[in-house]
């Protein structure tokens, strides 16, 4: 109240407040908020206050955005349904009975329930655009650079990349407006401020547009009611004008392994901090620094966290090395040049944002490699750096959103903002039903 009391003396006094002035957002729980608990959904962080705040919050910050909390997540980001967070999960506001997919689930969630108008969160094999289809909002993931890592508690560094969800495709493009921009305390970001106008991409035209469906998405393990709403979308471009051709993309039963390798070898590195001394929660009883070592990573660390740990820990060994995570990186570089070759006939390529709805609480953790396997449409964009956005595009017989996930070539934003918006204008936003008794309420 403090922050938005501010912003409304600047308004009154004259002064410039910014773009998002008085607008409330949600920040996932990886970005370092100075002052505010920090805990990436983890018992390791429960306690930890950052002493310095994320570029990309601060940014929202000089924005004259009001920042209304933290969101949960899955523990260190190593989740699909906010299920391995140690604070419990988040309820899916479309069905309480469902999760809100993840990793950013809770930010997808707060902004399906109208909690705020928008939130951040970060993606590194899906995590902004899976949770966005399960909760029915939009959600981007840009360009691999495009937005400061600074300040995100890293899960895989070389994938990782902060994004806005919102609920719809024009919020999302004055959001991330205003988060790209190059940070020289981000190696990895990338200087292209001649191209972050991505407001002008609101345009409701995308005749001659090429988009490519490829066919390798669509067979065993797709939910025939979202491959059906998928295609369904695919005519709407049609109408509008766009050429949509189906091709093969090829690779893609291979990003889902290269990418758990490669995230996993990552994470093991960056998790070593955490050892209860420079970082983290620390046991309480212990003899000498190994058994210390030990004890505080065994108590604090969930379950998905330690498997992902060990399997990182394990690819980087000795003898496995040339093995798992070097074919695995050059299984990247040849999904990077598969994608080249489809951009070089494709404006935009569409496809399913995840392979069925959300599932009920309870059951993904029962079988880790379902969960896995249920990424295999994001992933890739990581791997290939590339920007993607999942917008709804309708609902199952259940009731339960899909979301249609749009990719274009690097540093190409404008492009799925473009067909994002276009498909937008034929179905307006639709409220959960959580959302619609709230403002029944009021």
């Amino acid at each position: 109240m403090r922050q938005a009391r501010n912003v409304q003396q600047n308004i009154k006094d004259g002064i410039c407040t910014g773009p998002l002035a008085g607008v409330p957002v949600a920040i996932k729980d990886n970005m370092c908020t100075k002052g505010l608990l920090t805990t990436c959904g983890s018992k390791m962080l429960s306690d930890f206050v950052p002493t310095y705040t994320a570029q990309a919050v601060e940014r929202l910050r000089q924005a004259g955005a009001v920042i209304l909390g933290k969101t949960n997540m899955d523990e260190f980001a190593m989740g699909s349904t906010t299920e391995t967070s140690f604070y419990g999960p988040t309820k899916n506001p479309w069905n309480t009975a469902h999760v809100p997919g993840g990793s950013s689930g809770g930010s997808c969630a707060a902004v399906a329930a109208e909690q705020c108008t928008y939130a951040l969160g970060s993606d590194t094999g899906g995590s902004i655009r899976q949770p966005s289809a399960f909760c029915g909002v939009t959600g981007i993931k840009p360009t691999y650079g495009t937005v400061s890592r600074y300040g995100l508690i890293a899960y895989a560094s070389s994938l990782d990349q902060i994004g806005p969800i919102a609920k719809d495709v024009s919020d999302c493009a004055a959001i991330l407006e205003v988060l790209a921009a190059h940070d020289p305390k981000d190696a990895t970001s990338v200087a292209r401020d001649k191209d972050t106008d991505f407001t002008s991409a609101l345009v409701d035209d995308v005749k001659g547009m090429k988009i490519g469906i490829p066919r390798d998405y669509f067979g065993k393990g797709l939910d025939p009611q979202v491959e059906a709403a998928i295609f369904k979308a695919a005519e709407v471009y049609r109408e509008k004008g766009a050429i949509v051709q189906e091709f093969d993309l090829s690779l893609v039963p291979y990003a889902v392994p290269a990418y758990y390798v490669i995230a996993c070898a990552q994470a093991s590195s960056n998790l070593e901090r955490f050892d209860g001394v420079k970082y983290g929660w620390r046991a309480k009883r212990y003899e000498g620094l190994h058994e210390m070592y030990k004890k505080s990573r065994s108590e604090a660390f969930g379950t998905e966290v330690k498997r992902r740990i060990m399997l990182g820990s394990f690819v980087l060994s000795s003898g496995y090395y040339d093995a798992y995570y070097l074919k695995a990186l050059r299984t990247k570089a040849l999904i990077r040049q598969a994608f080249d070759r489809a951009f070089a006939s494709f404006d935009v390529i569409l496809g399913p944002a995840a392979p069925a709805t959300a599932p009920q609480i309870g059951t993904s953790l029962q079988d880790p490699m379902q969960m896995y396997l249920g990424d295999i449409y994001t992933v890739a964009a990581n791997l290939a750096g590339l920007p993607g956005i999942s917008i709804p595009v309708g609902t199952d017989a259940g009731g339960l959103p899909i979301g249609m996930q749009l990719l274009a070539g690097c540093f190409q934003e404008k492009a799925i903002i473009r067909a994002a918006y276009a498909y937008e204008q034929t179905r307006p936003y639709m409220p959960c039903p959580y959302a619609k008794e709230k403002g029944a309420a009021q």
